[in-house]
């Protein structure tokens, strides 16, 4: 168990040091953009990682959220160090933007706060996993939108393009995939700290999901109108 831990450890602090390098590397090569254009191509990069490799970790396809309430596996446990190590990076980068957002830092603490729930009771590896799988999905299609926008192609096909597939994936993943995996976390015999994260995950899911239906309806509505007007 002492080897596990010093592994989730070092793949946490060689994780954070390796994002800061990432960052600077890519804020270096996209010097005329913006701060936060750097951010989210990094951001990008984990989610793409972080969703194959909790793809990997999947020990039985027929039922991706089994074995309930079981021992995380050492894969497991390094998938969510590695996702660990993104927060902590994500959380200090945040801080040296112009604009600090105190719902991104809330936001990066409380999943901090569950990456290291997860780690420290070495249980419930399928179902954070499975949780890490459903919040990242959605992440890449996420930060194209806004990438699109600051090179040139806001309110055209290719953004309301990525529009759609983020608002899609995001409703599928966390209106559907979400609350059943809730119920599977609160309904099996894990600690209750993790199922108080499972529960507010999925509470910010479904506020987020209202704000993304309101924000495609305003979409078609202001793609509907320029259609009438240059006709």
């Amino acid at each position: 168990m002492e080897e596990e831990y010093k592994r989730v450890i070092n793949i946490t602090i060689i994780g954070v040091i390796s994002w800061g390098l990432i960052f600077i590397i890519i804020r270096r090569i996209f010097a005329n953009y913006s701060f936060d254009f750097s951010t989210r191509i990094v951001s990008t990069l984990h989610a793409t990682t972080a969703v194959a490799l909790a793809t990997l970790s999947i020990q039985d396809w027929s039922c991706p959220v089994c074995p309930i309430a079981s021992t995380s596996s050492l894969r497991q446990m390094e998938t969510l160090a590695f996702s660990l190590s993104y927060m902590i990076y994500d959380l200090i980068c945040s801080h040296f933007d112009q604009v600090i957002s105190i719902d991104n830092a809330v936001h990066h603490s409380v999943c901090i706060l569950g990456f290291v729930a997860g780690l420290f009771y070495q249980k419930c590896g399928s179902e954070m996993v499975a949780a890490l799988w459903i919040t990242e999905i959605s992440s890449p299609f996420l930060h194209l939108r806004e990438i699109l926008k600051e090179i040139g192609y806001r309110d055209t096909d290719l953004n309301l393009a990525a529009d759609v597939c983020f608002a899609t994936i995001f409703s599928l993943a966390r209106m559907v995939g979400g609350p059943y995996l809730v119920y599977v976390t609160i309904s099996a015999d894990n600690p209750i700290l993790i199922k108080a994260m499972a529960l507010g995950l999925q509470l910010v899911s479904a506020f987020w999901f209202y704000k993304i239906l309101k924000m495609m309806r305003y979409k078609f509505i202001k793609r509907s109108m320029s259609n009438q007007k240059s006709t």
